[in-house]
């Protein structure tokens, strides 16, 4: 328990000096942009499949249901598609995929520098490491996640669109009537606050196990492993509370 508790004053220790005032700018702004980019452009691919797919078989499954009611109109399902990809489907999944994909790429770069010394380099010219290196990861998981989710809500949609033309399902008038009936901006407001939550999540915890790695490649790769596992439980854990709190 005492462990549990210095860890995680560790912790806020870390996100105290990350936010510190940087010695220069650009240097800063040249990180985060990097960072931008790698985590933008890096995971573009793999949300743009695995949402487009998420949402042809929440199409598809809900079509299987819905057909063997006759009352239960098949517009519906545009709308059910809709629902699952804004609140739940796309930030949850598509952060849970970054977790395993970013997350353990920053625990992995920043545990490799520790071992490496060359973190120990950069404290011994006077560079704030924290500032440096762990602020412009959190800036950019912030700013770069929150779009990936818009992006995998799109997709999704479409996924679901397609998948219905294809198995004949409904027509795509019906399921646009669907997509667009009761729509409701808070909707959006909500996926926007877990991506958000979920960007700042992944990218503090992977960046404290990386920063304080000791040892050798075998610590590295367990930090690599804790961050995501980590990662993952509180993503899940704060995605139910915020649902609670926000619905």
């Amino acid at each position: 328990m005492v462990k549990i508790f210095e860890e995680f004053g560790s912790y806020l220790l870390l996100l105290k000096n990350s936010f510190a005032r940087p010695e220069r700018a650009t240097m800063y702004w040249n990180e985060t942009f990097r960072q931008c980019k790698d985590i933008g452009i890096g995971s573009l691919s793999i949300i743009a499949i695995i949402s487009t797919f998420i949402g042809a078989v929440t199409a598809v499954q809900f079509a299987y249901q819905l057909k063997t009611i006759n009352l239960v109109p098949m517009w519906w399902i545009g709308n059910i598609v809709r629902k699952s990809m804004i609140l739940e489907l796309a930030p949850t999944i598509s952060a849970l995929l970054l977790a395993g994909k970013v997350g353990s790429n920053i625990a992995s770069e920043l545990g490799s520098m520790r071992i490496s010394e060359q973190i120990d380099a950069y404290e011994i010219m006077g560079v704030n490491t924290p500032a440096y290196l762990v602020g412009p990861k959190i800036f950019a998981c912030v700013i770069m996640v929150p779009l990936l989710v818009v992006v995998a809500v799109f997709l999704g949609i479409l996924g679901g669109w397609a998948a219905g033309l294809l198995g004949g399902f409904y027509t795509p008038a019906e399921y646009l009537r669907g997509v667009t009936d009761n729509f409701k901006e808070y909707d959006i407001f909500i996926m926007l606050v877990k991506a958000v939550l979920f960007g700042f999540i992944m990218a503090t915890i992977s960046c404290y196990k990386g920063f304080y790695v000791k040892g050798g490649a075998i610590e590295i790769g367990t930090a690599s492993t804790q961050a995501v596992v980590l990662s993952s439980i509180v993503i899940i854990v704060v995605n139910f509370f915020v649902a609670f709190l926000l619905l």
